[in-house]
Formats: structure tokens, C-alpha cells, sequence
């Protein structure tokens, strides 16, 4: 497996197999929670604040788009999301691959969406190695 040139954030996103803990990965990561515990503790009330924040943290997001805090996220760059959906509180999105949602969707409170797996292979989890799926929800759902 040390083979592959690919950086860990390139196997992540192709659905091959990677080292979650990878430097590079957790920096990402850490970033991330940054964007996210602000988003999180900022009013409803402050929408410009929050459509800021929003759109830094997630890779893309469509005009009138609102998603209720708590959001839970890995990465927030490999989320793309539509015009004019709604998110009800305590999304997760586990983004380790892409996820994208449409236009028009209308998502539930404490839905998770969860890209990463796991080998069942005793030897690769042991040394780590995860893997992922991207999930993709059309418009209007």
C-alpha cells in the first residue's frame, strides 16, 4: 500500500483505502471544527453571519439555502448543497467522501449522512486504513 503517490486526501476522496490520521488530513480536520463550532455558536438571528460562515465551511451552497445548528462535519469542503434546501438541527455529515444534495431538499433533525467505512479485514484495521463512498441526493427530495 506505500506504493501509491497519491496524497492521503487523494485516496480519501477516490474511495481507496487511507490512513484517517495522515498530518495533512488532520489539519483539514482541525479547520474544519474550527469553522464548525463557530457556525454552531452563532445566533439564528445573525443570517448574514451565519450564510458566511456557512459557505466557508461547506465547498458549496445555493442561495436560500438554511441548515439549523448543530451541523457536524469532518471536512465541510467535499459537501455541496443546493438552492433553497433545508436542514433541520443535528445534521451530521461525515464528508471523508463527496456528498452532494440538491435543489428543494428537505432534510429531517439527526439525520446522518456518513461517507467513511471500514475494512472488515482484521490487518487493516488494525493499521488504520478506511475507506469511503460518496453519497449523492437529488433535487427536490
Amino acid at each position: 500500500m506505500t506504493s501509491d503517490t497519491r496524497t492521503m486526501r487523494e485516496r480519501m476522496l477516490a474511495g481507496d483505502l487511507y490512513v484517517a490520521d495522515d498530518p495533512d488530513l488532520e489539519e483539514a480536520s482541525y479547520v474544519a471544527r474550527e469553522r464548525m463550532a463557530a457556525y454552531n455558536s452563532t445566533p439564528d438571528r445573525d443570517k448574514e453571519t451565519k450564510r458566511a460562515q456557512l459557505v466557508e465551511l461547506l465547498g458549496e451552497v445555493g442561495e436560500d439555502t438554511v441548515i439549523r445548528s448543530p451541523l457536524y462535519v469532518d471536512y465541510g469542503s467535499h459537501i455541496t448543497i443546493g438552492t433553497g434546501t433545508f436542514a433541520n438541527y443535528g445534521l451530521v455529515a461525515l464528508d471523508v467522501a463527496p456528498i452532494t444534495i440538491g435543489d428543494d431538499v428537505q432534510i429531517g433533525p439527526n439525520v446522518q449522512l456518513l461517507t467513511p467505512t471500514h475494512p472488515v479485514e482484521p490487518q487493516p484495521r488494525r493499521e488504520k486504513w478506511e475507506s469511503a463512498e460518496p453519497i449523492t441526493i437529488g433535487d427536490k427530495v
